[in-house]
């Protein structure tokens, strides 16, 4: 850690600022997600429906905003959009703390996703941005600041709302009223260096730079065949948790090996991408990187798979064994196919955009892979009651290896053949 803390130094400081911000971003918002449905569902007694469609406009009011978010960073500048989803953030949380009627959570839940939406593909570009040449490495580092957030935050919140859910809510609106000041005051001022979308700076219409997005055929192609990292990765907190308490139980073994995923996650990536990313950048192409990063994510399910062949035991040491370590196995893998990837892929979408509109290109992939997140989400849930239902143990992790495997073998094709290589600048025309 003391070594990444001596890479981070050596960037700008609007980089280390975003860097830091984004570690408490996440501890602010994963402080009191994972405890906000127990909360709906307990002291205020909403009906699971209900949960399910607060939870849920949070989720859909985040991916669907993403592409307008982007778009008004760059017309508007960066920092504006920082600041702006810091204080919706802050009015969000403050009232999923106060409020208990259905229509004021929901306009919570909805500021909150908003808020998203409107800083995240801000901060990547402005990233990008300053970052310049390393801007691989400087991904790597960003990856290192997210995962600490929330690998600390559901701790910090596990004490606050063992006192009372309003103070873990009042104390991530908190955290997210200083970051807007520290944005106000320290933050340095940040517009796209293409703001108005032309050469000749005259400025394009919102839905002309929408269209040529929409035709920028290699950057749509490298978004669908990146879906399904955004699958796979997210089955640390869907099937592998299931798988867990499937064979060890609901009660304390269950709860602590979850709890082992997601430590093992998070803590892998904080002491292993920067060296991870070092050793992929000295010895591959970013689009070898980005296939053997998928690779990995697919060979994440074979210890699963392998142990659907092993007979599971009635009771005792071997039954935890079989429900906790190949789920921790798959963890650890995940993290690392993630770590291989993500510092390239964040990069290669500002290769794709042609370094114009990267804040628009951030917010369209996003809710590109949002939507893929929630349909993957679905087909496996679907996948693991038929695999029960059946009698099909290895189905459910069968088709999520294959997965890996297919989407590594798009990222093959798309950058054998040239589609992962910057677009060729305009040449304007001579009189």
């Amino acid at each position: 850690m003391k070594g990444t803390l001596t890479q981070v130094r050596t960037y700008e400081r609007s980089v280390q600022l975003l860097m830091v911000n984004q570690f408490t971003i996440n501890l602010g918002f994963y402080m009191l997600m994972p405890y906000l449905a127990t909360h709906l569902a307990g002291p205020l007694g909403l009906a699971g429906w209900l949960v399910g469609l607060i939870l849920g406009v949070r989720n859909f009011s985040q991916q669907g905003m993403f592409l307008v978010g982007g778009t008004l960073a760059d017309r508007l500048g960066y920092k504006p959009m920082i600041f702006a989803g810091m204080v919706l953030r802050v009015i969000g949380f403050a009232m999923l703390g106060l409020v208990d009627s259905v229509p004021a959570l929901i306009a919570a839940s909805a500021l909150t996703g908003l808020a998203g939406a409107l800083f995240n593909p801000a901060t990547r570009a402005y990233l990008a941005a300053d970052a310049g040449d390393r801007r691989v490495e400087a991904f790597a580092l960003f990856n290192v600041f997210y995962q600490a957030g929330i690998l600390l935050g559901p701790l910090v919140g596990m004490v606050l709302t063992g006192l009372d859910f309003r103070i873990t809510c009042l104390t991530a609106a908190g955290i997210f009223a200083v970051l807007s000041v520290v944005q106000i005051r320290a933050l340095p001022a940040r517009r796209a260096d293409d703001a108005n979308g032309r050469a000749d700076g005259r400025r394009e219409s919102v839905p002309a730079q929408w269209r040529s997005i929409l035709a920028n055929r290699p950057f749509l192609l490298f978004s669908v065949a990146m879906i399904g990292s955004y699958v796979m990765s997210f089955q640390v907190y869907l099937a592998l948790p299931l798988e867990v308490r499937r064979l060890g139980g609901e009660g304390d073994f269950g709860t602590a090996a979850v709890a082992v995923l997601f430590a093992v996650s998070g803590l892998s990536t904080v002491l292993g991408q920067t060296k991870v990313t070092a050793w992929c950048k000295a010895r591959t192409q970013p689009g070898r990187a980005l296939g053997l990063g998928l690779l990995t994510m697919g060979a994440a399910f074979l210890p699963l798979l392998a142990a659907t062949a092993v007979p599971v035991p009635d009771g005792g040491v071997g039954r935890w064994l079989l429900a906790a370590v190949p789920p921790t196995l798959a963890a650890f893998l995940l993290a690392l196919g993630t770590m291989i990837a993500y510092p390239f892929e964040m990069d290669t979408i500002v290769s794709l955009s042609g370094g114009r509109l990267v804040a628009t290109h951030y917010g369209l992939y996003n809710t590109i892979c949002g939507v893929g997140i929630t349909l993957g989400n679905l087909l496996t849930g679907a996948a693991l009651d038929a695999a029960r239902a059946a009698g099909m143990a290895a189905l459910p992790w069968l088709t999520l290896a294959a997965l890996g495997l297919a989407c590594a073998a798009a990222l093959y094709g798309l950058d054998r053949t040239g589609r992962l290589k910057p677009p060729a600048p305009s040449v304007p025309a001579t009189a």
